[in-house]
């Protein structure tokens, strides 16, 4: 029992960053980092130069790893906390995948129009072509990235698809029904899991099922979690990420946009001008939060059902949907039913990269149902100190 303790505080302490010399050497690094790039842009003039391969000059990957690394500390704490369950060989692939879906994902946060996100979107895209070229502008997550493909092989497409999603919803269009934020969903927070197995690498028609539902979960949930900063945003120059637990803005103090499916909010009865007037009070909008909530539920079931049956060696019950769109080649095994074995061996390589997600999707919705499905509580803005331990659980009874 004292052993068990024992693992627990220190992986608390570890994820969590509660030591104050971890924190001040964090810090200092970061401002490292920050200040070798901020002199690297300057003193590169052209991104197109030739230069020698990226894992030639380690001082440009190291300080590109520490800083993509605290970019994930600084806003996907989750992520940051949850390396601990990435295989250690791929844990620079791992940062740079996640470090470069913040980049991109604040885009929409830090621009006051789609047409300047639009140009910055576009930077992202000749950023992974000149990356997957091996000749990366002197920019961090690039670096990283660059240095990774050096020994891995990801999808360019994949990269592409996150771009491409992301630029369609800049300016925070209204989803039509669920099927459209479950696009939305698989096309980002389901295509960083494919991307995360394939730095493994494993290439898994099980694991990219299993990856699908998960991703499609969190997915729903972050556009859950976002829904009253985007329908309240604060000041421009004040990012929400940048302090845990912030409380929403009272209604009527700046309008934003309504995320929620359209369909969703006819049938619960909620009006858009409900929720700028009464927030959370909205008639019918605890429905609606319920029914999304609801789908995110029913797809961790699904994934959940899908884990226990290839720790029995059963089949699947229910066909890959995906498994034809672009980027997904499983060669001779699309279409084939694998040996219940080769599918336990997968899943047993894959678990750690799809637990994590999973845990930390679970719980917020766990807390959501506390709060009778109030979005706009501010305690699900909360950081969930619970996390470190429920996936050290997790991840050694192997469940999620």
């Amino acid at each position: 029992m004292t052993k068990l303790f024992s693992s627990l505080l220190a992986l608390d302490v570890a994820c969590s960053g509660l030591a104050m010399s971890s924190k001040c050497k964090a810090r200092r690094s970061s401002l490292e980092a920050r200040t070798y790039f901020l002199r690297a842009r300057r003193a590169f003039s052209s991104t197109t130069q030739k230069r020698s391969p990226v894992n030639d000059r380690p001082r440009d990957v190291k300080f590109a790893r520490e800083y993509c690394s605290q970019l994930v500390r600084k806003y996907d704490s989750p992520s940051y906390t949850l390396q601990r369950f990435i295989p250690p060989h791929m844990l620079s692939a791992y940062l740079a995948i996640r470090a470069f879906n913040i980049e991109v994902a604040r885009i929409a946060d830090l621009v006051s129009n789609p047409t300047i996100g639009a140009f910055r979107m576009q930077f992202w895209r000749d950023t992974i072509n000149s990356s997957f070229d091996a000749q990366p502008p002197a920019e961090p997550v690039a670096i990283l990235l660059a240095s990774v493909l050096e020994h891995y092989r990801l999808n360019k497409s994949w990269f592409l698809r996150v771009i491409n999603t992301r630029e369609k919803y800049l300016s925070n269009p209204p989803y039509t029904n669920l099927n459209d934020l479950e696009a939305y969903a698989e096309n980002t927070y389901s295509t960083l899991l494919y991307l995360t197995l394939s730095a493994y690498p494993l290439n898994s028609i099980t694991m990219d099922h299993i990856a699908s539902h998960i991703g499609k979960a969190a997915g729903i949930c972050a556009i859950l979690r976002g829904f009253p900063i985007l329908a309240f945003p604060p000041p421009p120059s004040h990012h929400p990420s940048a302090s845990s637990g912030l409380g929403v803005p009272p209604p009527g103090s700046r309008r934003g946009a309504i995320t929620l499916p359209l369909e969703i909010m006819a049938k619960s009865g909620v009006r858009e001008e409900d929720i700028y007037r009464q927030g959370g009070n909205a008639p019918g909008l605890k429905d609606a939060v319920f029914e999304v909530a609801t789908r995110a539920s029913d797809h961790l079931i699904t994934a959940r059902s899908m884990l226990r049956s290839v720790q029995s060696y059963e089949a699947v019950d229910h066909e890959y949907e995906h498994e034809h769109d672009e980027g997904h080649d499983y060669g001779n095994h699309t279409g084939v039913r694998l040996s219940s074995e080769t599918r336990r061996k997968e899943y047993e390589q894959g678990f750690g990269i799809v637990m994590g997600p999973a845990v930390s999707t679970q719980l917020w919705l766990d807390r959501l149902q506390k709060c009778d499905f109030d979005v706009f509580n501010a305690g699900l803005r909360r950081p969930e100190w619970k996390m470190p331990f429920v996936a050290w659980w997790r991840f050694r009874k192997q469940q999620f």
